[in-house]
């Protein structure tokens, strides 16, 4: 059995910078034709000039590889109609951060609301930029993406000509809000479709699995499985791959994310097939992203093969999802 993929796309990617940038970049490169990539770096990239600079460092680590980052800025609220307007020429979307919810994102946003956002949120939606979240409260770990919910309801009603994208969703209420309103969409994680929250500490603790948001319970993956198998036209494929060196995973006070780049179009693939909707895979790793992105990347066609792939105990000082581990499908070639 094989199955041909075209263009492939991550609309969630953490390439970190540095050392990390050339370890996973050229990861990526190799088997997807671009990718949304993550600002929250230190400092977090705020200027244009910021945007040029790291997709140049990007570009220069994946070497020869056929692949496009899509630059993102780090929201901040004091960005003017001016300065987006000449961001737009560099940048994909903007990424807004709630204040300390998660990996570097201490310079976020302290209060996300329409009416003290509204100034950046308006010149946005004239420009037509993209606003990316990270949908989380700071309640209780495992509600802080249901009660977050209301914050992009108060956002899609007050700015509908504002394209939103929930973030790496994982509970069945966000799936439930994607219909509600037009110009919400969102993006779904490889881990999220595989694993809940037993996965990461119902035994000994798997620190690798260790994510935010966090995995939730067997009924919210049920949802994300649903929509994402069925190819929902407001659903696209975004890793949130995060990288961290394992030192920082295997210690006091783990880091958070889910090292998934070199495996994720196998590990897809073998999900859609035990589900019966292979043929639906295409739309969700890259059709969907084209068409409520407006991207037309370089071309790149990716052919797996169900022939059994042993992950990689790590790359480097990371460790991927499924380390060590046998999945059933392999990539054969890509041109």
């Amino acid at each position: 059995m094989r199955v041909v993929l075209k263009d492939p796309l991550d609309m969630h990617l953490h390439l970190r910078d540095k050392e990390m940038l050339k370890v996973v970049a050229p990861l990526s490169a190799k088997s997807f034709s671009g990718a949304l990539i993550m600002p929250n770096l230190v400092p977090p990239v705020t200027s244009v000039e910021d945007v040029r600079s790291y997709k140049e460092r990007i570009l220069e680590a994946v070497g020869k590889e056929r692949f496009e980052p899509y630059m993102t800025l780090f929201f901040k609220n004091d960005y003017d109609y001016d300065f987006l307007k000449e961001a737009k020429k560099y940048i994909t979307a903007i990424k807004l951060y709630p204040a300390g919810i998660t990996t570097n994102s201490e310079d976020g946003v302290l209060s996300v609301d329409s009416r003290s956002l509204g100034s950046v949120l308006e010149a946005m939606s004239e420009l037509e930029i993209p606003l990316c979240v990270h949908g989380e409260s700071e309640g209780f770990v495992m509600d802080r993406e249901r009660e977050f919910l209301s914050v992009y309801e108060d956002l899609a009603k007050n700015f509908p000509k504002l394209k939103i994208v929930m973030e790496h969703i994982t509970t069945k209420e966000s799936v439930s809000l994607l219909d509600k309103y037009e110009n919400l969409y969102a993006t779904i994680t490889l881990h999220h479709l595989y694993i809940t929250l037993d996965d990461v500490a119902g035994g000994l603790l798997r620190p690798h699995l260790f994510c935010k948001p966090i995995a939730k319970r067997p009924e919210d993956r049920m949802a994300l499985r649903k929509v994402a198998f069925s190819a929902h036209p407001k659903v696209m494929f975004g890793s949130d791959s995060a990288p961290h060196p394992v030192d920082k995973k295997e210690s006091f006070g783990c880091a958070a994310g889910v090292f998934t780049a070199p495996i994720a179009l196998q590990a897809l693939c073998d999900l859609f097939e035990k589900a019966g909707v292979l043929e639906n895979l295409q739309k969700f790793v890259s059709d969907n992203a084209k068409e409520i992105y407006s991207l037309n990347p370089p071309k790149k066609e990716v052919v797996l093969v169900k022939e059994e792939y042993e992950v990689p105990n790590s790359f480097k000082n990371v460790v991927p999802m499924f380390a060590g581990e046998k999945i059933g499908w392999s990539i054969e070639s890509v041109s």
